[in-house]
């Protein structure tokens, strides 16, 4: 047993002298192979440094060997050795860099110079606002307010209905400024010595009209001298006058004393012609007879021209309504009307105007409407103007339409 012991301690003792000396060579090899890397960086290092000296040598700043014609040198230049070329081109860079940082300088100003521009161009922009064009205003103007107080108790004058309309243009003209009107209207309306009732009708259309969003102007045809009263033939006149002023689609025939009571009834044309007063209290807000197409009327151009215009041979009161109703029925046309309370409308009480009498021949110029239509209206129309004034609230336009 003692034996044993003995042999096993010396195969112990060996074998950690054996794992002793391969834990010493394990780290003889590693310092090795760890010094020999040191020096391989070493000298990867240096020959990096060689190539870059090289290339520095060899591309440096003012160097004219690749073209043959060496740069002239200032004396003392030639004394300065390799080794001070690379800084001379890192100096010759920054200043460089310098050079270029005050470029980026210099844009900056360009660009505060753009902001101007940018701002010049804002107001090019406000001024082509003007000029842009602008949406069509709705089918329903969203500024009507509905049924109005219509009074004719307090005088008006032209100066306060200047002042509550700033907006109105010389001629009684006038378009919206935020959309484009869907119609020019040209308001159409026969005169003589009624200046009272003018500024009534001044007073509350202008400001029916513009809420109506309308493109309008405002003619008052007078009729001048003495001689009996021709409604339709002024009617014709004003047609005519309105056309070379601006290219209107649409023309409203109304007379002076008539006020509307509701602006929901808007002064337009429509796919028919329109009877616009239709329930005045004239009447005691109801239409005397189905045919009736007197007081207010609007009339496209086609449908106008469709019918010849209107009879020039009513001299005097009443007949001319029921003659052109005729031409709308002979031409397949039919009257459209807005509705009972829309088309209120109050009359201003006057007595009847001198040289207006009653024409007594207006029933049977009635009964032949169908022949006469086609050589008595625009084509056969004469007149003389006498004279054009364009006033602030409307145009005047006095006109000598001759004798019976």
């Amino acid at each position: 047993m003692p034996g044993d012991s003995t042999v096993n301690f010396n195969l112990l003792h060996r074998t950690c002298k054996l794992v002793v000396l391969l834990c010493f060579l394990h780290i003889s090899v590693t310092v090795v192979f760890y010094v020999r890397s040191l020096d391989i960086r070493f000298a990867f290092v240096q020959n990096q440094q060689s190539h870059e000296h090289t290339a520095t040598q060899t591309h440096r700043p003012g160097d004219t060997s690749l073209t043959g014609e060496p740069e002239p040198q200032a004396a003392g230049s030639q004394k300065e050795g390799a080794a001070e070329v690379q800084p001379e081109g890192k100096k010759a860079e920054e200043p460089g860099k310098k050079a270029e940082e005050p470029g980026k300088k210099a844009e900056e100003p360009g660009k505060k110079a753009e902001e101007p521009g940018k701002k010049a161009e804002e107001p090019g922009k406000k001024a082509e606002e003007p000029g842009k064009k602008l949406e069509k205003c709705p089918e329903t103007s969203p500024l009507l307010v509905g049924p109005l107080r219509v009074e004719f108790n307090t005088p008006v004058s032209l100066e306060q209905i200047k002042k509550e309309n700033p907006n109105l243009r010389p001629g009684g003209r006038f378009k919206p400024r935020d959309c484009e009107a869907l119609q020019k209207v040209a308001i159409i309306i026969p005169f003589r010595k009624r200046d009272e009732h003018l500024k009534y009708w001044l007073y509350y259309l202008h400001p029916i009209l513009q809420r109506q969003q309308l493109d309008y102007g405002v003619y008052v045809i007078n009729q001048d001298g003495d001689v009996i009263f021709n409604r339709a033939k002024l009617l014709n006149v004003g047609y005519t006058e309105a056309l070379k002023e601006y290219d209107y689609e649409c023309f409203i025939f109304s007379d002076v004393d008539l006020i509307p009571m509701d602006d929901r009834n808007t002064y337009k044309c429509f796919s028919q012609p329109r009877h616009l007063s239709v329930s005045m209290d004239k009447f005691g807000f109801r239409l005397p007879y189905n045919q009736y197409f007197g007081g207010v009327s609007s009339m496209s151009k086609e449908q106008y021209l469709k019918i010849n215009g209107f009879p020039n041979n009513y001299w005097g009161w009443g007949g001319e309504d029921d003659d052109i109703y005729n031409r709308l029925a002979s031409k397949g046309m039919s009257i459209s009307r807005p509705s009972g309370e829309v088309g209120k409308c109050r009359m201003i009480r006057h007595d009847r105007d001198k040289q207006n009498e009653p024409n007594p021949q207006r029933f049977d110029r009635i009964a032949h409407t169908r022949e006469t239509m086609y050589k008595d209206g625009i084509n056969s129309l004469s007149y003389k103007v006498v004279k054009t004034e364009k006033f602030d609230l409307f145009t005047k336009i006095t006109v000598d339409v001759g004798k019976p």
